[in-house]
């Protein structure tokens, strides 16, 4: 056998015990991303669920992480976070919530489209919201069992995230935990075990610890200085009401200049300026609450998510 020389022998051991990479939540592979649409049937309310599905690449089982788009929208809202995270490990599900999406605007005219969402932004709406995630996951449940699916044993169900912006954020906030009906019912989805909230809602009725406090799982909380609805009347003041009274760790960015649609992306619409550091921040959340990445954590609580911020950006931590 060949003897290495005395300079390749001190590089090799250089390489062997060379400082880890530093972590990087904005750091994808080439590997492109395979989207699919799916549809989940509710008899007994006889509803559709549409769904998109964005996958990495890979064998083994990934972490999963729900989307629930606003007042409006679709599934096919938000490409930028679905790539990103799928690229990044996670098996991606935007869920379309039926008569609160985008077919509530689409063939009515512009004049009368403000009114037909105040109409639709309505308590049926949201009850049927926080029926599709259980149902949502169910399938998923399935579909990771059933031999010869697209989705067989490709999802890791033992860690589940759910994200939403603004209505989708409420949807979110009521299967982590919050308290519906001014704090007196719970419908909180048991398999979720950590939420990302964009643009949330404070409560209307009810003392806002006994709505909020029983969000313990993970929470990242995110809203802007300038995040206002018309749909609503909710406030940037309005926003900051649920993070002081969620009962386990969370963390809560208020991004400077931000208005309700920094978070949002149309399908075929450019990135906007907020979308990196929203990538970055969520990314790391997810690794260090669906992965348990020690790096993540730490670059969470540390410098690093500070260092992605802007200077005006408010970055918090309650510390439980």
């Amino acid at each position: 056998m060949k003897s290495l020389s005395l300079a390749a022998l001190l590089f090799s051991y250089a390489f062997a015990f060379s400082e880890p990479a530093a972590y990087d939540p904005l750091k994808v592979g080439k590997s492109e991303v395979v989207s699919e649409v799916f549809e989940v049937k509710d008899a007994a309310r006889d509803r559709v669920i549409p769904l998109r599905v964005y996958l990495p690449q890979g064998e083994e089982p990934a972490p999963v992480v729900i989307f629930s788009h606003g007042l409006g929208g679709s599934r096919d809202n938000n490409p930028y976070l679905g790539n990103h995270w799928a690229k990044r490990g996670y098996v991606v599900v935007f869920v379309q919530h039926s008569g609160s999406d985008e077919s509530v605007w689409k063939d009515v005219p512009a004049k009368d489209r403000m009114a037909a969402m105040k109409s639709a932004a309505s308590a049926e709406a949201y009850i049927d919201r926080v029926k599709d995630v259980p149902l949502a996951i169910d399938a998923l449940v399935a579909w990771n069992k059933e031999e010869g699916h697209i989705l067989s044993y490709k999802m890791d169900l033992e860690h589940i995230g759910m994200s939403g912006h603004s209505f989708g954020a409420r949807t979110t906030q009521a299967m982590a935990g919050e308290r519906m009906g001014g704090g007196k019912i719970s419908v909180a989805e048991k398999r979720i075990d950590a939420a990302v909230m964009m643009s949330p809602s404070g409560s209307k009725f009810g003392d806002p610890d006994a709505v909020f406090s029983e969000i313990t799982i993970p929470c990242l909380l995110m809203t802007g200085t300038l995040d206002t609805s018309p749909v609503g009347r909710t406030s940037p003041k309005d926003r900051l009401e649920v993070f002081p009274y969620v009962g386990g760790a969370a963390w809560q960015v208020v991004f400077d200049g931000a208005e309700h649609s920094a978070f949002g992306q149309r399908a075929g619409r450019g990135e906007g300026e907020y979308h990196e550091r929203i990538l970055a921040l969520t990314t790391a959340f997810w690794d260090a609450h669906l992965k348990n990445d020690v790096a993540a954590l730490a670059w969470l609580n540390g410098e690093g998510a500070k260092g992605v911020l802007a200077e005006k950006d408010i970055w918090e931590m309650n510390n439980r």
